[in-house]
């Protein structure tokens, strides 16, 4: 749904009974929060519930004192409830909120197990979708028809969105932000978080294993060192050479501690780059280019197609400062 001239995105939060409180708190964290240092709000965000009392997650506390459904009627984007009994089905006046959000155009989102609260309102049939490893199989039998990606950590399926676990609802909520509000509000977003600013979404969940003896040395420091290089013909045997480690090493490093590579990292890295400098007004696509370490502008184009659904000219459209404002350095 696209929000109108001069209006702030808004986005509702259903809390049911029996909800996640870590979930509810990333969505408050991450859209809820004013943060005057952008100069902007950035969305209005509410929390509503089916009745006055909500019963949260295992007695835990009880929520009270929040807007009723209606307050789903006018949302821009409407977050499903989550919890962990995956089993018991949905009150029908929420799930009847869900699919009229849905009929007339409003983003839906799906924390953990809200991928079931959607799929349960008959909206991911035929579409793709994420959720927790531990419930793949709970969930394939329950909706065959949903194209489930079990085990990546949050699926944007255009206007449905699913993360697969906990934490991944932070990674989704940055992902939010920077496709309504580009790379560099998403950024600020994730520093005030003190949360990695970007996870794609095809990287695969952490899912249990032993513990080793001796903790790996944290790759802060070198991942510090390497976005400080972007621009330079990087390697992952350079990230190896400077993390005094073989490639082998580091390669096993990065997928235990991010749930990635150590080249998917770089190019992620080098993408958001990209992103940031046309932000900031950059036209020139060589430089651009060349500045993030991503060489041409054929592979520039490719890579932010492949990471943002938008060519570059259409991401400084959306994202760019006004026409003729001065380039930043």
């Amino acid at each position: 749904m696209a929000t109108p001239p001069g209006a702030v995105h808004r986005v509702v939060l259903v809390v049911d009974e029996n909800s996640n409180p870590f979930e509810m708190s990333c969505a408050i964290e991450v859209f809820g929060l004013r943060r005057p240092e952008l100069g902007r709000e950035l969305y209005d965000f509410r929390l509503c519930a089916a009745g006055p009392r909500t019963r949260m997650r295992d007695g835990f506390f009880t929520l009270t004192d929040v807007a009723g459904l209606e307050a789903a009627e006018d949302a821009d984007t409407l977050i499903v409830p989550n919890r962990p009994d995956t089993d018991a089905p949905r009150s029908r006046e929420v799930l009847d909120a869900i699919r009229r959000a849905h009929a007339r155009g409003a983003r839906l989102i799906g924390f953990c197990s809200g991928a079931f609260t959607i799929a349960e309102a008959g909206l991911l049939d035929g579409r793709r979708a994420a959720c927790h490893w531990m419930w793949a199989e709970s969930f394939r039998a329950r909706f065959p028809g949903v194209l489930l990606e079990p085990d990546v950590l949050f699926v944007d399926d255009g206007d449905i969105l699913t993360a697969s676990g906990s934490a991944s609802a932070l990674d989704l909520g940055l992902h939010v932000v920077r496709r309504d509000h580009g790379a560099e509000i998403a950024n600020a977003v994730s520093r005030r978080l003190v949360f990695a600013a970007h996870r794609d979404g095809g990287q695969r969940q952490f899912v249990e294993r032993p513990l080793p003896d001796v903790p790996d040395e944290s790759l802060a420091p070198l991942l510090a060192w390497a976005q400080e290089r972007l621009g330079e013909p990087l390697t992952v045997a350079d990230l190896a050479a400077r993390a005094a480690v073989s490639p082998a090493t580091l390669h096993r490093r990065f997928r235990a501690q991010l749930g990635t590579t150590p080249l998917a990292w770089l190019t992620g890295e080098r993408v958001a780059l990209a992103c940031r400098l046309i932000e900031r007004g950059e036209e020139r696509l060589d430089v651009v280019a060349d500045r993030s370490g991503l060489g041409t502008a054929a592979n520039l184009r490719a890579r932010l197609r492949h990471a943002t659904g938008l060519s570059p000219s259409a991401y400084r459209r959306r994202f760019g400062p006004p026409a003729g404002e001065a380039v930043m350095a």
